[in-house]
């Protein structure tokens, strides 16, 4: 089974995509894990290898490589059952990966299926509990403007994982044109910017979006 997983991601993904060995089965331990608690927990919808590959870990792991070079720290909201997260702090063990789920349940399964990682760790809580900040936050799925409080707080820069562009899914402007401003009367104020965005390569529409916050005088 786990197997099969590595040949699907290998078909979607079509060489973009290198991992070593230790990787790949850091990736097939985590779906064994999935497929195991997916039974009782209701982890997700998808859990048959093909779908998983393409719509789970193809998709997240074309997310770590949408992220900047460097020593970042990242934070997964909303991590469920564990995407993107996991499989971005696969592709970038040198980053710092926390996995954000308020859910008690799906907690104890992230930190099951990432026991003994060093760059993951797991917040049991909301994403409006966490008080530190983050160098980028993920996100997936999401109506930014449900989110942006929170982004406001813990980053300058998020990655989104959408159906469609950002642009069309939040009704603003065009590429590299502010999107969303905050306090728009006040000095200091900032908005967000869409620096990068494209479709991903697999099998329905998926876009990741990369803003970035910039400053008004």
């Amino acid at each position: 089974m786990t197997a099969g997983l590595r040949v699907e991601i290998e078909r979607v993904l079509g060489g973009r995509c290198e991992l070593s060995e230790a990787q790949w089965a850091m990736l097939e331990a985590h779906y064994s894990l999935l497929v195991k608690w997916n039974r009782k927990l209701n982890l997700t919808r998808i859990s048959g290898v093909r779908e998983a590959a393409e719509f789970h870990y193809a998709e997240s792991l074309l997310c770590g490589m949408a992220l900047p070079a460097g020593l970042l720290r990242v934070a997964d909201l909303g991590s469920g059952a564990g995407f993107p997260g996991i499989p971005v702090a696969v592709l970038r063990p040198e980053c710092e990966v926390t996995l954000i789920e308020r859910d008690r349940r799906k907690a104890v399964f992230l930190r099951e299926a990432t026991r003994d990682w060093a760059n993951v760790r797991v917040l049991a809580c909301g994403a409006n509990e966490v008080v530190e900040t983050f160098d980028w936050v993920l996100l997936r799925a999401v109506r930014w403007a449900d989110v942006q409080g929170i982004v406001d707080r813990l980053a300058s820069h998020a990655l989104l994982l959408l159906g469609e562009p950002f642009g069309s899914e939040a009704a603003e402007s065009l590429l590299g044109e502010p999107v969303v401003r905050s306090d728009p009367g006040r000095e200091g104020a900032f908005g967000w910017k869409v620096t990068c965005q494209e479709q991903l390569p697999i099998g329905r529409s998926r876009w990741v979006s990369r803003v970035s916050r910039e400053t008004r005088a």
